[in-house]
């Protein structure tokens, strides 16, 4: 029995996902690279290399990462690479993404022989959240005005779009590229491979998956030009869980269950965005599950369960698998939790644990 807190990436439940991905490839021409800034888990990586065809960036150490784990190609781009990083990201990525025309133009020498592609910002999103909204006023994201893009086109062989977020209308999806085409559509078509980012939620349940197949292959044979996806979450989404532990219970005008992780350190997207954990619910039995840190919103959400909970209960934290090991941080001292894979077969084994070694390593 691995000892909680963990995460549990299971397999059976990714697998579906990664058909998913490869029926479009094969159905659409457009290829696929996963997002390492929301999932970098490499213990699977060799799994889902069978469906996917390379990663993609946000850093030097994700491109090492990347090129090192991950069978394929290595896309790297960041918002601004530093001098001192050039010669490790030429040499592990077979394409350099560059953020703005002045990062194209500073690193333009060094950078020669390498495919290299812009970040271009078509000023619209699907985003709910201004934090995370690329379209958002002053964006540093990507280019804006092709103007701008026009006199170092021949500079480059490709752009990268990214607009979308956790996007599951397909209708919203097509009205957006055909703005993107209307545009940029002259410069598009002197590339030779377009970046259409992630963030198309196209695995989800009852998306359209045909349709999207279609609009793809078409944007690609109109502007003749490679389409690559970039799926982070639409990669991993449902494929995993945090299990936790009651550690103790109290009564404070509601049922409080404390349990040995923490949004803060182990989920924080939650608290950023201020969104409730998901967990499966059944029973008249109302309890606020809530962290083990010192922060007062420590709180993964209120749920109904069974019966009462007590210490030593089980619970599992439901689709925990983006930005979350990508994010967990020892604030309080509180232990990481463990990566654990369930194979095929069902069969459970633990693939990396954290103690106080790696908490003083993590400090000086």
């Amino acid at each position: 029995m691995i000892q909680t807190p963990y995460y549990l990436i299971d397999k059976a439940r990714l697998l579906p996902n990664m058909e998913k991905i490869a029926w479009l490839r094969e159905n659409s021409g457009a290829k696929a690279l996963l997002a390492l800034k929301c999932f970098a888990t490499w213990s699977v990586f060799d799994f889902m290399s069978e469906y996917m065809d390379g990663t993609t960036s946000s850093s030097l150490f994700e491109v090492k990462l990347g090129r090192e784990k991950f069978p394929g190609e290595t896309h790297a781009y960041s918002v601004a690479w530093s001098d001192h990083e050039m010669t490790e990201v030429l040499a592990n990525s077979d394409k350099i993404i560059f953020n703005t025309v002045g990062q194209l133009t500073r690193h333009e020498e060094v950078s020669r022989g390498q495919k290299r592609g812009l970040r271009v910002n078509p000023g619209v999103s699907t985003s709910s959240f201004d934090l995370a909204d690329p379209a958002r006023p002053f964006s540093r994201l990507g280019e804006h005005d092709p103007k701008n893009i026009d006199p170092v086109a021949d500079l480059i062989s490709g752009f990268m779009f990214h607009n979308n977020c956790e996007n599951a209308d397909f209708d919203r999806f097509d009205a957006m590229l055909s703005s993107i085409e209307q545009r940029f559509g002259y410069l598009i078509r002197k590339m030779e491979w377009i970046s259409l980012g992630g963030g198309i939620h196209f695995t989800g349940e009852g998306y359209p998956l045909d349709k999207l197949a279609e609009r793809l292959k078409r944007f690609a044979g109109q502007n003749e030009v490679q389409v690559y996806l970039e799926p982070g979450e639409a990669a991993i989404t449902k494929s995993t869980t945090l299990e936790v532990s009651v550690l103790d219970t109290l009564f404070n005008g509601k049922n409080l269950a404390i349990v040995d992780s923490s949004i803060e350190a182990h989920m924080l997207d939650l608290l950023i965005y201020r969104e409730r954990a998901k967990m499966n619910e059944s029973g008249d039995h109302d309890w606020m599950v809530c962290g083990k840190s010192c922060l007062a919103g420590d709180i993964f959400g209120e749920y109904k369960f069974p019966s009462p909970l007590k210490p030593g209960d089980r619970l599992s934290i439901q689709d925990a698998a983006g930005y979350t090991m990508v994010k967990k941080n020892w604030f309080n001292g509180v232990k990481m939790p463990a990566i654990a894979i369930r194979e095929l077969d069902g069969t459970e084994r633990l693939v990396r644990d954290f103690g106080y070694d790696d908490f003083a390593a993590a400090l000086s």
